[in-house]
C-alpha cells in the first residue's frame, strides 16, 4: 500500500493515520522496523519535523517504538494493544488475570447471544488448532488459539468487550504460546483443550460456559505458581 501524499492543514494528524493505517493493516507487521524517516518524508511530501512528531505520538501510544541509531519498530497493532503491552509487559501472571477477567464474561454472553454461523465457526477454529498442534506448528497453534477465544468474546456481541479484547491480541498470543510449551526454549506440554468451552456455548448454558472459561484459565495460573 504506496502511502499518499498529504495535503492542507492537520499534516501532522494525517501523518499519524497513514501510519497508523499501515500498522493495523498489516503493511507492516509487528516486529518489523519502518521506513526511515528520510524514507518516509519523501513518501509523503512533509517535513522531517511532521514526520518526526507523528511517529513521536504513535511512540507515546504504544504503536511505535524508537530505537536510538537503530531506527523505528512496530510494536502493536493498536493503540489499546500498545498500552496493555505496556502495562502487562512480560508478566504471564497479570495477563492471564486479565484474560480470566474478560474471557469469563464474553463466554457467558456468548452462550446467550452467539449465532449458528458463530458455533460453527468455534468447532472450526478447534478442528484447526487439533491438527497444528498434532503436527508440532506451534506459532499456528498459537495464534489460531488466540482466534478461539477472539470468535467466543466476539459472539457475545457486546462491541466494547470485544474491542478490548483485540486490544489483548498480541500478549494472548505470547501468553498461549509461553502457556502451551511452545515459547522458544520451553519444553513442550499438552495444552488445555477448549471443547467444554465450545460445547456449552453451542448448548446456550452461560453458566457452565463461564465456568469453563474460568477452569482451563485458573489451571493455567496454577501451572505458574507450581513452575
Amino acid at each position: 500500500m504506496p502511502l499518499a501524499t498529504t495535503r492542507r492543514a492537520g499534516l501532522v494528524d494525517q501523518v499519524i493515520d497513514q501510519l497508523r493505517t499501515a500498522v493495523t493493516q498489516g503493511e507492516w507487521p509487528i516486529g518489523e522496523r519502518i521506513p526511515t524517516e528520510a524514507e518516509l518524508v519523501g513518501q509523503l511530501g512533509v517535513g522531517r519535523n511532521t514526520v518526526r512528531e507523528a511517529v513521536r505520538a504513535l511512540a507515546h501510544t504504544g504503536l511505535l517504538e524508537v530505537r536510538q541509531g537503530d531506527g523505528t519498530y512496530v510494536r502493536a497493532t493498536s493503540e489499546v494493544s500498545g498500552a496493555i503491552r505496556r502495562l502487562c509487559g512480560s508478566e504471564l501472571r497479570e495477563v492471564l488475570q486479565v484474560r480470566r477477567t474478560l474471557e469469563v464474561e464474553g463466554a457467558r454472553l456468548a452462550a446467550v447471544e452467539r449465532t449458528e454461523e458463530e458455533v460453527a465457526a468455534l468447532w472450526s477454529l478447534l478442528g484447526r488448532r487439533e491438527v497444528e498442534l498434532r503436527e508440532g506448528r506451534w506459532q499456528d497453534f498459537a495464534r489460531t488459539d488466540a482466534e478461539f477465544h477472539c470468535a467466543v468474546v466476539g459472539a457475545g456481541h457486546n462491541r466494547l468487550l470485544t474491542e478490548l479484547y483485540r486490544g489483548l491480541t498480541e500478549v494472548i498470543a505470547a501468553s498461549i504460546a509461553t502457556t502451551a510449551g511452545i515459547a522458544p526454549g520451553a519444553d513442550h506440554s499438552p495444552e488445555i483443550g477448549h471443547e467444554g468451552l465450545a460445547r456449552a456455548i453451542a448448548d446456550r448454558n452461560p453458566d457452565r460456559a463461564a465456568a469453563e472459561a474460568c477452569g482451563f484459565l485458573d489451571e493455567l495460573l496454577e501451572r505458574i505458581e507450581r513452575a
